[in-house]
């Protein structure tokens, strides 16, 4: 079996979907599109993509080839990740000058940068500027970024835990083919997720949220996201808690599509 993720060892997908996946190949793509149409295609079983973030929000384009593709969310998995200072063997605070890192761990890690007086370069993402260090083999130039991508580079901790008490964990969905199929992460299987755009009707959006709460569901979260090719049109994600599956999920589902020009239900979790 072959899991796609976007990235490169090391990055924060490589590491959820060896967790989630810890016995299977993973397949890395250059981008989110080609690691969910790799598995479109059937070159991959599996695609783990992120969709939200603590501390950034929405990964905008994964939502986009959710509700545009053809694939299904088999579960969601959450990775919590606590940043740490990495150095070249023999390397020590005391020498480091230069800080290498994506600008969200750099922003995170920011007071413990400040403090030290770090001169600060961006990276593509963690896992790239733990590799850069690695390569360079300079003392005085650090990356910051996770455990595991410190083990994989050979990289040392200089500095654990430098983003404080910031959280930063991120959600990644479990895509496939197969619609309601579930990958075990530990969740309770009480969540779906729900993608729709209403009809051009006064008042069709809040009559299809008004549902959720009618069947006794409750929302979680919602994400509205711009519909291509149409100016100032948008669609929607939504999650919401409660019973799936049920003859009153069904009329639910039913009585929304009335409102809906498209709607999608994406799987649980």
């Amino acid at each position: 079996m072959k899991i796609a993720y976007s990235g490169i060892e090391g990055a924060f997908a490589h590491i959820a979907a060896r967790r989630i996946f810890p016995e299977q190949e993973l397949q890395s793509y250059g981008d989110f599109r080609s690691a969910y149409e790799a598995v479109e295609k059937g070159e991959c079983n599996y695609a783990v993509l992120p969709i939200e973030n603590s501390y950034a929000g929405e990964v905008g384009q994964v939502t986009d080839l959710m509700f545009q593709g053809s694939l299904f969310v088999n579960g969601v998995y959450t990775l919590n990740v606590m940043q740490n200072l990495l150095g070249v063997r023999g390397a020590r605070l005391e020498g480091v000058r230069k800080v290498v890192s994506h600008p969200q761990a750099l922003e995170q890690s920011g007071d413990f940068i400040a403090a030290h007086g770090y001169v600060t370069e961006p990276a593509v993402n963690t896992a790239r500027a733990a590799k850069m260090v690695a390569e360079l083999g300079d003392p005085s130039v650090v990356a910051i970024a996770s455990a595991d991508t410190a083990a994989l580079y050979g990289l040392e901790i200089l500095e654990p835990g430098i983003n404080g008490h910031q959280d930063n964990s991120t959600r990644f969905a479990i895509l496939s083919k197969n619609e309601g199929e579930r990958v075990e992460t530990g969740s309770d299987n009480n969540t779906f997720i729900l993608m729709f755009a209403v009809k051009n009707e006064a008042g069709a959006l809040v009559k299809v949220l008004n549902k959720l709460g009618e069947f006794g569901y409750n929302m979680s979260v919602i994400h509205s996201r711009p519909l291509k090719g149409l100016a100032w049109s948008y669609y929607f994600y939504i999650e919401a808690e409660g019973e799936f599956g049920t003859e009153a999920y069904k009329q639910m589902i039913s009585e929304m599509e009335y409102r809906c020009s498209k709607l999608k239900v994406l799987g649980r979790f």
